[in-house]
Parts: C-alpha cells; structure tokens; sequence
C-alpha cells in the first residue's frame, strides 16, 4: 500500500476533510509525505497528533488568547483560555494547571477512534484524587501526547472550572476567575496574544494508530470508566 493510501486510510479526519480536497488535493505521495514529516515550525514543535493544512492557513505557534464559549441555551458566556505549547513542554503544562482545579476532580476522556460513528465517545469518572490521576496519566503520556483520536478533560464541578487537553493537543481553560491558570501560563513564558490563531481554525488532519486505540482501552480501565456517552461532532 502506498503511503497516501495510508495515510488516508490512518487519519481522524475533520468533517469536511476527505482525500483529494482542500490544499491536500492533487499532491502526490512524495510531497504529501515531505508535509507530514515537518514537526517543526520555528520554535514550536508539534506532536505527531496533527498536522496543518499543506498551504500552511495557520501556522502552528506558541501562546495564548482570551476567549470565551457562549451558551445558548443558558443565555451565558464563560471565559476561556485557549494555548498552544511546544510539544517538549505540553505535558508538564497540562499538569501544572491541574494543581489550581483542587486535590478531587472529575475526568472524562473522549475518543473518536470509531470511525464509522457520526460522533465521538465521552467516557466519565467522577471524584478521582489529583494525585492517582496525574500517576496515570504520567503512564499514558506519549498517547495523550500523540493521539490525535484521544482527548481529555478534567473538572471541578464545585468550583466551577474545566481544563481540556483535546485531540488537537491544545489546552483550553473554562470557568470565572481564570488568573491562577494564567499565572501557571505565564510562569511557562508561554505568551498572551490575543489575535492569535490556532491549529483547529483551518483544515488540518489528525493522526492516530490501531495501537494508540488499544491504548486507550488501558487507560480507560486504568482510570474506571465504564460509562459513555455519544456526543454529535459539531
């Protein structure tokens, strides 16, 4: 099998992004395979995650912006910090912005690697100690690194405040009074620009692997979970 074929054949794939569309259309397996090669861009290094569209509409950079999500249904907005890190620190400040969310947190871990499903899979474990939590996590570092089907998301629900490390291998903070997160950011020399764009705001591909999944399966029964939920992908 050639390696476009695989690829196409390995690849979580945004909606709209099929083979042979977008600026991936007409390139033949050497030039598609010379693109995916490129981890590096400037300083910033990615995980093997993801990858960029080939004409580069985004170019994949270090830092953070002020957000917010808005809920229609509730009629709110809630604040939201959203950063890209190079990969060589990404784990280490995912980590450390677990420390403000407190000693008991919820987990939920989201898997699209079912691709024959119309969404994705959301998998709940409620009141797991920081401490248990990171030690597997820590076990588990180059699939939450490098799976671009795996996503994760811890939370407090008394507080309340959410982190997500999702499958584009950002970070994104939800909840009021988000200064401690941004310190933790800042301490990182990880920089605050707001006109900045990311990764999942272009065509781009993910990246995943029969052995990524099988992974996956561990770490849920590692962490107990043994409910799902299917969430329509939006």
């Amino acid at each position: 099998m050639g390696f476009l074929k695989k690829f196409f054949r390995n690849v979580c794939r945004e909606g709209s992004m099929t083979p042979g569309t977008g600026s991936f259309q007409h390139l033949d397996e050497e030039a598609l395979e010379a693109h995916l090669g490129v981890a590096r861009y400037g300083n910033f290094l990615l995980t093997e995650a993801v990858r960029p569209s080939y004409d580069l509409q985004v170019v994949p950079t270090q830092g953070y912006r002020h957000d917010s999500y808005h809920d229609e249904q509730n009629h709110t907005s809630v604040p939201v910090l959203m950063a890209a890190v190079s990969s060589e620190h990404l784990f280490e400040s995912f980590m450390e912005l677990l420390d403000p969310l407190g000693s008991v947190v919820d987990v939920v871990l989201e898997t699209s690697h079912n691709r024959g499903s119309s969404g994705h899979t959301d998998l709940y474990r409620e009141h797991i100690d920081v401490p248990v939590l990171k030690s597997v996590l820590w076990e588990y570092e180059d699939l939450l690194l490098n799976d671009g089907c795996t996503g994760l998301a811890v939370l407090n629900p008394e507080l309340p405040q959410e982190i997500q490390f999702d499958e584009h291998k950002l970070l994104i903070v939800y909840g009021e009074d988000l200064g401690r997160f941004e310190e933790v950011l800042a301490q990182r020399r990880i920089r605050c620009d707001d006109q900045l764009k990311f990764i999942t705001e272009a065509e781009h591909v993910h990246s995943s692997s029969d052995h990524y999944a099988r992974q996956f399966d561990q770490l849920q029964t590692r962490l107990g979970m043994d409910c799902a939920y299917l969430w329509e992908r939006d």
